[in-house]
């Protein structure tokens, strides 16, 4: 239990994170940072990789739990 508790608060870090960088992305980008912009595109794009495994882990431990009860 307190595992999963770790994780949902990993993946709620992630998605702030990811937050986070969607609003200096165009701040970056105004100010003519082309390569701030491009990094933190990057970043963003990695947070929401991590988010997708993050759910697909979830999903299927959820998954494996009820096929074992059953």
């Amino acid at each position: 239990m307190g595992q999963m508790k770790d994780q949902i608060g990993r993946n709620e870090t992630i998605d702030y994170i990811r937050a986070m960088l969607e609003q200096l992305y165009p701040m970056a980008k105004t100010q003519g940072c082309e390569m701030l912009a491009y990094l933190i595109e990057m970043a963003c794009i990695e947070a929401s990789d991590m988010a997708y495994v993050a759910a697909s882990a979830a999903s299927d431990a959820t998954h494996d739990k009820r096929n074992s009860a059953a």
